[in-house]
C-alpha cells in the first residue's frame, strides 16, 4: 500500500477538487483531459492509501463522502498555502526578507511604530514582521545578538561592535515624576539625595541578558521593578514610588495634574536615543529594512516617536 503522503500531491488534491465541482467522475474525466477509467483509478489510489471512501458512488454523481469533505476542505487551504507560499519566495527572490524583527525601546511612542506598521502591510510586502519590547541596553543587545534586525530608541552606542550603524533619533530630557499624593510631592526643592533615599525608587528592568543597566537609582534605597515604561508610569501615577520618566511620557499626566514633576539635587537628564541597524556579518539591507530606514530619515517620525505618547 503507498504511503499517504505518497499519494496526496498537490495535483491529486486539485483533481479532487475538479471531481467535486464537476459533480461526476465523467465530467471531471472530461474537464481534465482523462479517461474515466484513469480518474476512478488515481482516486481509488487515494482512498487505498488513505483506507477510506472518498466518494459515494452508490448514485450517479460524485457526492463526497464526510472523509471526503474533510480532505477536500483542508486540500483547499493547503493548495492555498503552496500558492502562498511560492508567492512569498518569488517576492523574497526581489530581495525582500522573510522576516524582520524590530526591537523597541520602551520609551518610543507604541502608537508611531503601529502607525508605521500600517503603512508597511499597506504595500502588501512578503516580509513578516515581528515587534520585540526592550529596554536600556536590551535593545541594542537584541541587535548584535542576532535577534533583532533593527533596533529603535538605542541609548547605549555601541560603536565597537564590527558592522553596526547608528543614527540619531533625538534627545529625550528625563523628568523626576510623582503623584500629588507622593509625600515626595510637597518636599522642598531641589530635593537631596538623602531624602530621595528614603522613598521608594520606581525603574524599569533592563531586558539585556548579559549585565544589564539600571539609571536614576540611589544605594541603599527600596526599589520596586517593572518590565515596562508603560508600567513603570502607572504605578507612578498610584504613588507607589518616584522616578525619573521621558517628559513627552509624562506630559498627558502632568497636564492633568496627574503627576507633578519636582526639581532634583542632580544634572538634568538628558538622553540622547538612537536607532541601529547592521551587525558582524551584515551585508546590504533587504528591502523591507531599507522601507523602515528610509521612513526613519523622516525628521517629523523620529519626532513623533518620542513625542506621540498618548493615553490609550
Amino acid at each position: 500500500m503507498q504511503h499517504p503522503r505518497d499519494v496526496l500531491t498537490p495535483d491529486a488534491l486539485a483533481m479532487l477538487q475538479v471531481i467535486a465541482k464537476e459533480g461526476s467522475f465523467a465530467a471531471a474525466a472530461r474537464t481534465l483531459g482523462l479517461v474515466p477509467s484513469a480518474l476512478t483509478y488515481r482516486v481509488r489510489q487515494i482512498e487505498d492509501a488513505l483506507d477510506v471512501l472518498l466518494f459515494d458512488r452508490s448514485a450517479r454523481q460524485a457526492k463526497p463522502t464526510e472523509a471526503g469533505s474533510e480532505l477536500l476542505r483542508e486540500g483547499a487551504r493547503l493548495l492555498d498555502d503552496i500558492d502562498a507560499l511560492a508567492h512569498r519566495v518569488r517576492r523574497v527572490a526581489t530581495g525582500w526578507e522573510p522576516q524582520l524583527t524590530l526591537s523597541i525601546d520602551g520609551i518610543i511612542s507604541t502608537q508611531t511604530i503601529l502607525e508605521l506598521v500600517d503603512a508597511f502591510y499597506a504595500m502588501a510586502p512578503p516580509t513578516r514582521l515581528k515587534l520585540r519590547d526592550d529596554i536600556l541596553s536590551g535593545t541594542l543587545e537584541a541587535l548584535t545578538s542576532g535577534r533583532a534586525d533593527l533596533a529603535i530608541g538605542v541609548s547605549t552606542v555601541g560603536s565597537e561592535v564590527a558592522g553596526l550603524q547608528q543614527e540619531l533619533l533625538g534627545e529625550v530630557p528625563f523628568i523626576y515624576a510623582v503623584a500629588p499624593h507622593h509625600p515626595l510631592a510637597g518636599a522642598p526643592q531641589p530635593i537631596t539625595d538623602a531624602t530621595l533615599r528614603q522613598h521608594r525608587a520606581v525603574a524599569v528592568a533592563d531586558t539585556a541578558t548579559r549585565g544589564g543597566a539600571t539609571a536614576g537609582l540611589l544605594s541603599g534605597q527600596d526599589v520596586l521593578t517593572v518590565d515596562s515604561m508603560q508600567t513603570k508610569v502607572q504605578v507612578q501615577l498610584r504613588g507607589l514610588g518616584g522616578g525619573f520618566l521621558p517628559e513627552p511620557m509624562a506630559r498627558p499626566y502632568l497636564e492633568a495634574g496627574r503627576l507633578v514633576t519636582r526639581r532634583v539635587a542632580r544634572a538634568d537628564r538628558k538622553v540622547r536615543v538612537y536607532y541601529a541597524w547592521g551587525c558582524p556579518g551584515f551585508t546590504a539591507p533587504g528591502r523591507a529594512l531599507q522601507w523602515w530606514l528610509h521612513q526613519l530619515q523622516s525628521p517629523a517620525t523620529r519626532r513623533a516617536l518620542l513625542e506621540n505618547h498618548h493615553h490609550f
